[in-house]
């Protein structure tokens, strides 16, 4: 555990643009026409989605509660199985709700970043082979156009795709990701001028063995395949992977405005094993809910480390958080991540901006366990509860800072994991 008692005060830079983020599958609910409700009906899950956090119904009042916690911004996707549920067939009503949500956070002064494809497509999208196949591309920009078109003047910020394959990047699927992306990025930019990325999962690795030779150079080859190749592809327009043959694609070259950046924690690389992953390092391990989940180390300096990977372009951070029950981890875990982001701006990154992942406790793609949200979800009720964290993250927006004294307000001890146990 760090001790934040006795980090020093640090401000930003003034206009920094705080928010937080959400998914369209993981809190709206009744998503039934996407892939990843029919694999959950398909799996028999016992935690389906179902009704999520009903955000479809209740998005007016959980608009109003962002602004009430004092963010600048908001991060939100559009599901493209709800506003194309049928292959040709654009549901204009479903258009309609995501054009009132926009306008909506545009009268609260909160600026949004629009992600056009956060993990879930339509399912008669799926069945034709989806991204897997680079033919079925046209369909994905039918669809972009639709939205932008419909949110035109509304939108601040668009992502084209949140963590092409989920971190790496270099196979057939990342690949037409990549490309997916460039041409989405063209399109968008001949509609209109909004700043357009698409968010990175930026994974540290860490050789499990620090000075074995080759846990170090399968780091190195598994840092290529998360950060490398998506990099390499933007500045050259090169789509390359080791053992595979390289793909020129010249729409990619500078197709991005900004580096929209997720960041939680490392990957430790074990060569001896198959799939390279290993285990946390006890001394690391913080099981902070009550099951196994593969985010249980506080890595800030990560935070700090990674950001000097993008430092041509302005950063905005559009993924970091804590799953925990504890609340007061969610405090620590803040204070120690803005201050990595913090050291990172004084090495001269321009990082512009942080969305907290999540607003709300959401649907964690399997499970309800995972709690990442600044406010607390009853999913029978689906009452919202703003946490201590919430208070505590407002006050740091509110001083553009953090400081000894608003940390103290809301936090007296350092959390255990006695009580998680």
């Amino acid at each position: 555990m760090y001790d934040v008692f006795s980090l020093p005060d640090f401000s930003f830079p003034k206009g920094f643009l705080w928010g937080s983020a959400s998914a369209g599958h993981q809190v709206e609910g009744d998503n039934i026409h996407s892939d990843a409700w029919y694999q959950e009906q398909k799996d028999k899950r016992e935690e389906p989605s179902g009704k999520a956090c009903d955000n479809w119904r209740l998005f007016r009042e959980d608009a109003q509660l962002v602004a009430s916690l004092g963010h600048h911004a908001y991060r939100y996707s559009v599901e493209w199985s709800r506003v194309e549920p049928e292959e040709g067939r654009f549901d204009r009503s479903a258009l309609d709700h995501y054009k009132e949500m926009s306008e909506l956070f545009k009268q609260l002064g909160i600026k949004t970043f629009v992600t056009l494809n956060h993990f879930t497509v339509p399912q008669w999208f799926a069945a034709k082979g989806g991204f897997w196949k680079r033919e079925n591309l046209p369909y994905f920009l039918r669809y972009a156009e639709e939205v932008v078109k419909t949110l035109a003047g509304l939108a601040d910020f668009y992502l084209v795709i949140n963590e092409s394959t989920h971190t790496r990047i270099d196979t057939q699927l990342g690949f037409n990701h990549l490309v997916a992306h460039a041409k989405t990025y063209r399109l968008i930019k001949s509609l209109c001028d909004v700043p357009v990325s698409s968010a990175h999962m930026a994974t540290q690795t860490f050789p499990y063995r620090y000075y074995d030779e080759l846990d170090r150079i399968m780091a190195a080859y598994r840092d290529f395949q998360y950060n490398g190749c998506f990099l390499h592809a933007i500045a050259t327009g090169e789509l390359v992977s080791p053992f595979g043959e390289a793909e020129e694609c010249p729409e990619l070259k500078g197709a991005a405005d900004y580096w929209a950046v997720n960041l939680y924690t490392r990957e430790l690389i074990d060569s001896r094993r198959k799939d390279l992953s290993a285990s946390r390092f006890p001394h690391k391990k913080l099981r902070m809910i009550d099951k196994d989940f593969y985010l249980e180390e506080m890595y800030p300096e990560g935070m700090t480390a990674m950001l000097e990977r993008f430092r041509d372009k302005p950063i905005y951070i559009t993924e970091n958080g804590c799953s925990c029950n504890d609340d007061r981890f969610r405090i620590v875990y803040l204070a120690l991540y803005l201050s990595a982001v913090h050291d990172a701006l004084k090495r001269g990154m321009d990082v512009r901006g942080y969305l907290y992942w999540s607003l709300m406790d959401n649907y964690e793609w399997s499970s309800f366990l995972p709690r990442f949200g600044l406010v607390n979800v009853d999913f029978k009720t689906f009452e919202r509860t703003p946490k201590p964290s919430a208070a505590f993250y407002r006050e740091i927006i509110e001083n553009n800072g953090f400081s000894q004294e608003i940390l103290r307000k809301y936090l007296h001890e350092l959390p255990t994991l006695e009580t998680i146990q």
